[in-house]
């Protein structure tokens, strides 16, 4: 149905003599070495606009067909910096939004709007805030008139404005200032692409063919300005054995970052999923590094959209999670519900309204999301979806009240599964993954996100919290009495 993605070379889809079909040269040159660093700190990146309209889509540039060469002669090689027109067919360019066109229901679809003009920004820049943008920036160009104003532009966003005039109750209107106190901004998802774009380059020396995606809360619209940052790397167009052949690449990209001057503390985690976890020195921010976790680039996209759809569910899911992480009730690794998990229950609960706040976007736009599309695609999938004018006028208070209510006294666990993909709880199976406590579809691959959830005590603790801050917050209404703003705030 889809065409092959040219960056990756064809007969790649098989996992047996996978890492054998990738280059992995066996030694770094000083030479390269110091052109690595020189790039770290001089190449200036091809620009990001960071004006995200109502569901800002994420523009996948491909790789190259034949590999990289080196850079030897390249201008950083000669100790200045590249002009911004002054760039190979080898450079490789930033990950970008552009606006969407208009979502309509009937037949007919608006396309998409063009780019915005690139902003070239220095990678040295990031330890150094540059000046606020002017007005005549390009990044502040009109918009499509079917588009609310951009995200992270508070001074113009008519969604916070139209947030701030609704919320005439007191818990409203803590919500909404803890959400303005802890949301990411603009240079903190720069920060990230960042490192992000340096590391590709630098991986590309190992894999020629390889691309990384930023992904997770980062990208997603849910992160918080204490997020941490999660990259795919995908080396070929198939899936890949994640006990061994993942192993092994990470253990590769693991050597080459003890050579890197920017990474710090690179280290393999084997799970399910294996990751090498580390941290970029120039913005301090913790990295989770994956090899071809494609359902997790998927998700991040369909969660993107939801993100944008509706302007209440980003303050909505932020409160959710600094409420269950205050419980310590989101943590994986403890047992616990996941942050993607949460984001999922709260979805679930904004499409199961008699009034709905959010639509279902797999069942009304299903090529959109077509989990078998092509992954170089999947960023331009949800372009043309605008917000969604839902007739449900809950204040923010009375949605997340309304939350714990529903995970307190309404959700039968051990009956129904909750689903996202078809917004209702549908009834378990005798399937492994629902015999779990707490059962959350995976929108793309069907499996259990909450599966870390499998000792009863942990499970009756979760559901006594939803059940208590049920109570407190219904007498009470103030966010104070389930949540302290104050260090939630300084935490962020």
């Amino acid at each position: 149905m889809f065409s092959r993605s040219p960056g990756f070379p064809h007969k790649q889809r098989q996992n047996n003599g996978l890492l054998s079909q990738f280059p992995v040269p066996p030694i770094f040159s000083p030479q390269q070495l110091v052109e690595v660093q020189r790039n770290r700190t001089n190449s200036n990146s091809h620009g990001l606009p960071f004006c995200l309209p109502v569901i800002p889509t994420y523009q996948w540039n491909h790789a190259s067909s034949t590999p990289p060469p080196v850079l030897h002669g390249s201008p950083l090689a000669k100790g200045r910096k590249r002009r911004g027109d002054d760039h190979g067919q080898f450079e490789l360019k930033r990950q970008c939004y552009s606006p969407p066109g208009l979502y309509v229901r009937p037949l007919a679809k608006a396309s998409g709007s063009p780019l915005p003009n690139r902003l070239q920004t220095d990678r040295a820049a990031v330890t150094h805030p540059s000046s606020p943008r002017q007005a005549s920036s390009p990044l502040l160009s009109p918009r499509p008139a079917s588009c609310l104003p951009s995200f992270g532009e508070a001074s113009q966003d008519s969604d916070l404005i139209r947030l701030q005039s609704a919320a005439k109750d007191k818990l409203s209107q803590q919500i909404l200032e803890l959400y303005l106190s802890c949301q990411q901004q603009d240079d903190d998802l720069e920060k990230k692409e960042l490192c992000r774009a340096q590391l590709q380059r630098d991986i590309q020396r190992l894999f020629p063919f390889s691309r990384i995606y930023l992904a997770g809360s980062s990208l997603n619209g849910f992160g918080s300005r204490s997020s941490d940052a999660d990259l795919c790397l995908v080396i070929q167009e198939g899936s890949v054995n994640q006990k061994q052949d993942a192993v092994h690449v990470l253990s590769l990209v693991q050597k080459l970052c003890y050579t890197l001057s920017y990474i710090d503390r690179p280290q393999v985690i084997r799970a399910k999923v294996p990751i090498m976890r580390f941290r970029d020195k120039i913005s301090g921010v913790e990295f989770d590094l994956n090899v071809n976790n494609i359902v997790g680039i998927r998700n991040t996209f369909l969660l993107r959209s939801y993100a944008y759809i509706e302007r209440r569910v980003r303050p909505i899911v932020l409160v959710i999670k600094k409420w269950a992480g205050y419980y310590r009730i989101n943590d994986a690794s403890r047992g616990t519900l996941s942050s993607y998990t949460l984001v999922l229950m709260a979805l679930h609960y904004l499409q199961t309204l008699p009034q709905p706040v959010i639509p279902c976007l797999q069942m009304d736009y299903p090529e959109c999301f077509n989990p078998s599309m092509d992954i170089h695609l999947v960023p331009n999938g949800p372009r043309n979806i605008p917000p969604f004018i839902s007739k449900n006028q809950s204040t923010l208070g009375e949605l997340f009240l309304g939350f714990l209510k529903y995970y307190a006294t309404v959700f039968t666990w051990d009956k129904y599964v909750i689903s996202v993909r078809q917004a209702k709880a549908i009834p378990k199976t005798n399937c492994t993954d629902w015999r779990k406590f707490i059962c959350v579809e995976e929108p793309f691959d069907g499996s259990n996100t909450a599966r870390a959830v499998h000792e009863k005590d942990k499970f009756e603790a979760i559901k006594s919290q939803f059940h208590a801050s049920w109570q407190v917050l219904q007498l009470r209404k103030d966010l104070n009495s389930v949540l302290p703003l104050r260090q939630s705030k300084q935490k962020r």
